[in-house]
């Protein structure tokens, strides 16, 4: 007979997203002179964005504890992101995966799930219709729901695995700042208590954009407070982050064309980035600014240009 730990083993096989070397941490300063900002090139995970490191996480946490096992079906509500890692570790796993996405997601997104055999769902409406209808059918049909938004286990993931490896890569192995959008909260929320309880006397800086029609219905990446012109987005969508009680917090608003603008002289430097990558450049570098020289300022860069190719972004080049 199994022991309970046997039959709780994590597969192995083809699985290889535990065996990923850490993402690189570089200098990137935009300017001759300018402010040098430390960047976590997240874009490098397997699926393109950061958010591999939580499915990977919140996956594994659950087939250790017996809520999913071989054959279940996982489920996430996600405008792209989420579930494009969703979607590549359930292929990994040997778990079924649905999606429900809002309908306004571009096709890129949608493909790649796809790709992965995952099933998507889209749902009319914007994002708090697209989580009423996942959590709807997770509860109707046994489903296992990631619940990016308020899982802790999102937070615990950068808390434990990103902030670790960002310490042990920055000289001096401490941090000033860190700077990301808020979408889910995970990132920022997970690095601040990952350096602050490694010693670090840092600060949390949330970067929001002050318009949004640049990042659409990418509310992973930052969903605080948009325009109201902005379809798809919900303000506060995150319990991660609206139950932050953290008294080193500041909010920076950044307007969409600095992030196109910053997006473009990232590329132009060979950094193959999304939208969110500039957002988050532009209020690091209002950060630096502030801090001064010498100050340790880390940011992240959450995903790649390829799921946005129809996207406003990338608008000039089509003309």
């Amino acid at each position: 007979m199994k022991n309970r730990t046997q039959n709780n083993a994590l597969p192995e096989g083809s699985r290889y997203l535990h065996q990923i070397a850490p993402t690189p941490l570089v200098p990137v300063s935009l300017q001759d002179g300018g402010a040098e900002i430390w960047c976590k090139l997240e874009y490098l995970n397997p699926s393109g964005s950061t958010k591999d490191r939580i499915a990977r996480h919140i996956i594994e946490k659950a087939w250790r504890a017996g809520k999913i096992k071989r054959g279940s079906t996982v489920v996430e509500a996600s405008s792209g992101s989420t579930s494009i890692a969703f979607a590549l570790a359930c292929s990994q796993m040997g778990l079924r995966f649905i999606a429900f996405i809002p309908e306004s997601a571009t096709s890129e997104r949608e493909l790649i799930i796809r790709a992965y055999g995952g099933i998507v769902r889209r749902v009319p409406g914007e994002m708090p219709e697209v989580l009423q209808a996942a959590k709807a059918s997770s509860e109707s049909e046994g489903w296992f729901l990631g619940q990016q938004f308020e899982n802790a286990d999102n937070t615990e993931a950068h808390r434990l695995f990103t902030g670790s490896e960002i310490l042990s890569q920055i000289p001096g192995g401490c941090v000033d700042a860190v700077v990301s959008g808020v979408g889910t909260g995970g990132s920022l929320r997970g690095l601040y208590e990952a350096f602050s309880g490694a010693g670090c006397d840092v600060g949390a800086h949330a970067a929001i954009p002050i318009e949004g029609e640049l990042f659409g219905t990418n509310v992973e990446c930052c969903s605080l407070r948009f325009s109201s012109n902005v379809p798809g987005v919900a303000d506060g969508i995150s319990e991660i982050y609206a139950t932050w009680d953290c008294d080193k917090l500041r909010e920076w608003e950044i307007h969409d064309e600095e992030c196109l603008a910053l997006t473009h002289q990232l590329w132009a430097k060979g950094f193959p980035v999304g939208p969110s990558s500039g957002l988050n450049m532009a209020a690091a570098i209002r950060v630096a600014d502030e801090l001064g020289e010498g100050s340790a300022v880390v940011t992240v860069f959450p995903d790649r240009m390829e799921r946005y190719f129809s996207h406003k972004i990338f608008a000039d080049l089509l003309k």
